[in-house]
């Protein structure tokens, strides 16, 4: 391992790369720590010592910011605005033959749909930018008392923070650009991963303190083995063969080679898993905004919510989030891989399928493939998404449990895509990638 380290950063292209990467995660970490205009950093702490910020929505979109949420800070909206847009642009692709066309138009196009998607992070940032000052204005973000967090709340204050807040995405999307033009992997799922991983150690050290070193034995155990399994699957890969004919081209003979479609088999990435957690979040945003007043019984609606939707330890709970993630998935491989697009390429280009005729046959045949081979990955991805609720049940475990769920699923993703480009930009120089 130390000698694949030294040969990493013997590449002077490469060593430079990695520095520039690791100099703007720095920045990324130092700016989830820098209070807005106008927040009291003081009463901030005492908010989160004394406010109930454990599961549901304050989890879920705080594990993306890196902790910067609750910390009420200039990059407190963090990634959550610019993943909602990159979604939102990609399904709207299915939609609007215009985005479909842009997506067709190969590097030109794609440029068209990242300025596309680059104004609309600016739109659903100033939304959330607005929801989170109000929030915390009124003392609902951490539960405490109004004035507690935003000393003086009046409206100069509240939109210059709203302003610094969609800068703040603004520098974040900038930043995750330079990444990728200037550093190693993919500027935005690095900083993700940095976000998820800066709440790590905290995790790790919680389940250390309050559950016991045994248990911290087993859930390193656990986490190792999961790990293990996740490279496993996402290295699992169905090669449908393709044979290319041969063609006079001239006094050349061209062609008649032999490759392959590989068809993951989570071609659906962590996706699915964050649909099916925002749509479950919607009960706990119900609740809170339809609580009973004083002395009075909670309607039907709210009792049934109440019950079922709650707590993320009710077997009911479980078996929706299940459910919804195993179709999620078949949803979102429908929209991102369509057969009849790449049985046209082929045909276009001379290739098809060993024993299987050009056109409609091999539409229907890759359509058969992708119903199988989505059905394994579906039910992987919804037993990853329930490993939070069952040490929820099994050990006392948190929300944050660090081991499941979309944090690990983006930690080994990011993780396997940052060394198989560090390997690549190896064997250009040294002919010998990361690993031997």
């Amino acid at each position: 391992m130390f000698s694949a380290i030294a040969r990493v950063f013997a590449s002077p292209d490469l060593r430079m790369k990695i520095l520039f990467t690791l100099g703007i995660i720095t920045i990324y970490r130092i700016g989830a720590f820098i209070p807005a205009p106008g927040v009291d950093y003081n009463g901030v702490q005492q908010c989160l010592e004394l406010g109930n910020t454990e599961g549901g929505l304050y989890a879920f979109v705080n594990m993306f910011s890196g902790g910067a949420m609750l910390q009420v800070s200039i990059f407190a909206l963090g990634v959550m605005p610019y993943i909602t847009a990159a979604i939102i642009t990609q399904l709207l692709r299915v939609v609007i033959p215009r985005f479909e066309a842009l997506q067709r138009e190969g590097a030109q196009g794609q440029a068209k749909l990242t300025q596309y998607t680059r104004y609309l992070t600016l739109g659903i940032g100033t939304l959330n930018a607005t929801t989170l000052v109000t929030m915390a204005n009124t003392g609902a973000l951490l539960g405490c008392e109004p004035g507690m967090i935003i000393p003086d709340g009046n409206i100069l204050i509240l939109l210059l923070m709203i302003l610094s807040m969609v800068t703040g995405v603004a520098m974040i999307m900038w930043l995750g650009e330079q990444i990728t033009e200037r550093g190693v992997g993919n500027g935005m799922s690095i900083l993700i991963f940095v976000a998820i991983a800066a709440g790590f150690p905290g995790s790790m050290r919680d389940i250390f303190t309050v559950q016991g070193w045994q248990v911290f034995t087993v859930v390193c155990i656990i986490g190792l083995i999961l790990i293990t399994a996740i490279v496993f699957v996402e290295q699992s890969q169905r090669r449908v063969p393709v044979q290319y004919a041969k063609k006079q081209v001239g006094r050349r003979t061209v062609g008649g080679t032999s490759t392959y479609i590989p068809i993951k088999v989570n071609m659906a990435g962590v996706i699915p898993v964050i649909f099916s957690s925002s749509v479950l979040m919607l009960p706990s945003v119900w609740m809170q905004f339809n609580q009973p007043a004083a002395g009075e019984e909670p309607g039907p609606v709210t009792q049934f919510v109440s019950q079922y939707f709650g707590q993320g330890d009710h077997p009911v709970y479980m078996a929706v989030f299940f459910l919804m993630t195993m179709g999620f998935t078949y949803f979102y491989v429908t929209i991102t891989f369509n057969p009849n697009e790449v049985a046209e390429n082929m045909r276009k280009y001379g290739g098809f399928i060993p024993g299987i005729r050009a056109g409609k046959p091999t539409e229907s045949y890759l359509g058969y493939v992708i119903s199988r081979i989505t059905f394994p990955g579906a039910l992987y991805l919804g037993f990853i998404a329930l490993i939070p609720l069952i040490a929820f049940v099994l050990i006392g475990a948190d929300q944050n449990f660090p081991f499941g769920g979309t944090s690990i699923l983006i930690m080994v993703g990011v993780g396997l895509t940052t060394v198989k480009q560090i390997s690549a930009q190896l064997e250009q120089h040294n002919y010998e990638g990361l690993l031997r």
